[in-house]
């Protein structure tokens, strides 16, 4: 496939994008879940197009959709199914997915429990505080939920988090707060995580100061290791959540790994989370490739990334509420989908997963847009607006206008003429420093109304993505090799701290020398 789309790319190059997205512009976006889709603005025409669905197809896009939802093995370095998706499926399944879909449940009843006061404090009173302290995929989905919908939580209840091991973190998290009105939440899967471990021994050791061992009382747990949670209480009684072993961590922000989430928001909030991502569910599975929204945006990263070899994409989120999603899609596709080897230990030879990197509209405007305007390199951008309605309409419309104007002057440009004509009489060798290339390609993703359902369906959007990417480059988006070498490295450099010249590299026993 890689082959005949690169004749096309060849042929495509010296086109003028504003040409190409001309002829395209009143081709009808792609829509799934009320959110709108327009790839006019990119290097592809009639021809190139219709290549990459026919070569698409020859994959078995829509075999990889079948397998996924049917709960067949798609983890092969574990041999697993990867089930997140039955936790938001709105009726029952069977066999393992539907003991998924259960799994979430508890949590939900937990969370109405204490907003109603119903679970309390060792002292019989409310609680007033929630600490989240998980990381990686334990923390990057319920932060980004909290931040999004922060407008809706119980101004009761104050939400914390904790990740970094840096000890700052926990304590900046613990300010304010009183050991004997907070809920202390710890979210690992493995229940073996480094950071997580230390920060909840550490919030352990506060909780107990104050309460002894009444202190279980306030630790809620999440974890597909309950025995390991259970011997790390010594005994005591907790909270304990399950998150199941076929949902990975950067997929499980659906589970009772939100359960921070659920008692901010409330558990209404997240139902209807979780009823917009089954409904992007049911397009994912059922749509034709054509039509299929997260298809056509695998078979797009795989034009830029491979085939164009863009290194990198740019997510621009014109909205105030998604501020933290780069963050949270930079672990979801990156350590997905960053990989050179596939499943069985083949090489796979073209370049795969781009960098993803971005930040909010209009903010970034006044930073990082200017190398996207008149920097070296040209990369695929990605517009998301999602406008919240009952917001002021003024602002609202400025936000859109300068969404449309960034697209617009990254795809066409200003030529040196353009410039001369407009501003007459500069100063020698200013107009061609107001030169803008143009030719950078843009996606724009819409949605007229967004919530909690926009959200839910947005964030399904970019896991079957992420999925179907991994399976065009022929690689496993459910394991992560190289984040566990860090972790083991990590363990067997701790020692080398206190006498350097037992460490193994000599650089690092340099660095060690430098920074002790």
């Amino acid at each position: 496939m890689r082959d005949q789309l690169k004749l096309h790319a060849a042929r495509l190059a010296g086109k003028s994008l504003r040409n190409l997205a001309a002829d395209r512009a009143e081709i009808a976006p792609l829509v799934a879940a009320g959110w709108k889709v327009n790839l006019a603005r990119h290097y592809l025409d009639t021809a190139s197009e219709a290549e990459l669905l026919e070569g698409g197809g020859k994959t078995g896009l829509d075999e990889a959709a079948r397998r996924l939802f049917g709960g067949e093995i798609v983890n092969p370095s574990e041999g697993r199914p990867a089930l997140h998706w039955a936790l938001r499926a709105g009726s029952a399944l069977s066999g393992e997915a539907e003991t998924v879909r259960q799994s979430v449940l508890p949590a939900l009843a937990f969370a109405e429990k204490v907003r109603a006061g119903e679970v309390r404090t060792a002292k019989g009173e409310r609680f007033k505080a929630v600490l989240h302290i998980g990381i990686g995929g334990s923390d990057f989905g319920p932060r980004l939920i909290a931040d999004a919908f922060e407008d809706k939580a119980d101004p009761a209840i104050t939400l914390k988090f904790a990740a970094n091991v840096d000890p700052y973190d926990l304590d900046r998290a613990l300010a304010g707060l009183d050991p004997a009105s907070t809920l202390v939440i710890g979210v690992s899967k493995s229940f073996a995580t480094e950071e997580t471990l230390y920060n909840l021994n550490r919030a352990r050791t506060w909780l107990e100061a104050a309460l002894g061992d009444a202190a279980s009382q306030h630790l809620g747990l999440v974890t597909a290791n309950p025995a390991k949670a259970t011997a790390w209480l010594g005994g005591r009684a907790a909270h304990l959540f399950d998150m199941p072993l076929s949902v990975g961590g950067r997929f499980s922000l659906w589970s009772a790994a939100s359960l921070a989430c659920m008692i901010s928001l409330g558990p209404d909030v997240f139902r209807a989370i979780l009823k917009g991502a089954a409904e992007m569910d049911a397009h994912a599975r059922t749509a034709p490739l054509s039509d299929n929204v997260p298809m056509r945006l695998a078979l797009l990263d795989y034009w830029n990334a491979s085939v164009r070899e863009a290194p990198m994409r740019v997510l621009l989120a014109y909205a105030n509420r998604l501020r933290m999603l780069p963050t949270y899609l930079q672990q979801l596709e990156m350590e997905s989908n960053g990989k050179s080897v596939g499943p069985t230990g083949q090489s796979v030879p073209p370049p795969t997963a781009p960098a993803i990197w971005g930040g909010e509209g209009s903010v970034g405007q006044h930073s990082y847009h200017q190398w996207l305007h008149q920097g070296s390199q040209a990369v695929p951008c990605e517009f998301i607006l999602a406008a919240d309605r009952s917001r002021d309409a003024e602002g609202l419309s400025t936000l859109t206008s300068h969404a449309l104007a960034q697209a617009e002057v990254l795809a066409n440009g200003r030529s040196l003429a353009e410039v001369e004509a407009e501003e007459p009489g500069l100063p020698p060798g200013v107009a061609p420093q107001k030169v803008h290339a143009g030719g950078r390609p843009s996606t724009v993703l819409s949605h007229a109304a967004f919530g909690p359902e926009a959200f839910g369906s947005l964030l399904a959007m970019y896991e079957h993505r992420t999925y179907f990417s991994g399976h065009l480059w022929g690689l496993n988006p459910f394991d992560q090799w190289g984040v566990e070498r860090g972790k083991t490295m990590a363990a067997r450099l701790r020692p080398a701290l206190s006498a350097p010249d037992t460490a193994s590299d000599p650089a690092t026993a340099a660095l060690i020398r430098m920074i002790t």
